[in-house]
């Protein structure tokens, strides 16, 4: 049985919170999720912070089988705890995706991230940077596994 590619999209931002800043990244993630066959069914804007990042994660992943993806927070700002909060959450962390996420600019500012990945119940959770080329570009990365990880953590046998 196939399942459904249901994506959840939280934009992470003290500057979208107070509407000093656009949440342009979080449009074009949910965009390119989109055209990538992902039906976007929840956005958020949170303020930056460990418990707001936690809180949010585990009142989205409840009864949720699908995936989410986080962006900004991710790098080395007072502010920047993103990471933090998704790894008070995670159940298991999925190293190879964060890697690989980074990787996917080798010569440019993904050395710099600090995202994680992971998994909480039936949800697969990523993290992304806050800048807009930055999150497609990270997620795009693993974007062609992300279905198998929500079809297993889901308890489907696909292979």
């Amino acid at each position: 049985m196939a399942i459904n590619l249901q994506v959840k999209v939280v934009t992470v931002s003290d500057g979208v919170i107070a509407g000093t800043r656009q949440d342009a990244s979080g449009d074009a993630l949910a965009a390119h999720l989109s055209d990538n066959g992902w039906e976007v069914i929840e956005r958020r804007q949170i303020p930056d912070g460990i418990e707001s990042v936690s809180e949010c994660l585990i009142e989205l992943s409840a009864d949720f089988v699908g995936l989410i993806v986080t962006t900004g927070g991710t790098g080395f700002g007072p502010r920047d705890l993103t990471p933090e909060g998704t790894k008070l959450v995670l159940e298991r962390e999925a190293p190879g995706l964060a890697e690989a996420m980074r990787l996917c600019n080798p010569k440019g500012l993904g050395r710099l991230s600090r995202a994680t990945a992971g998994t909480k119940a039936t949800s697969v959770i990523v993290n992304t940077p806050g800048s807009t080329s930055g999150a497609v570009e990270t997620v795009d990365a693993v974007l062609d596994v992300l279905p198998h990880a929500v079809e297993l953590v889901a308890g489907e046998r696909p292979h």
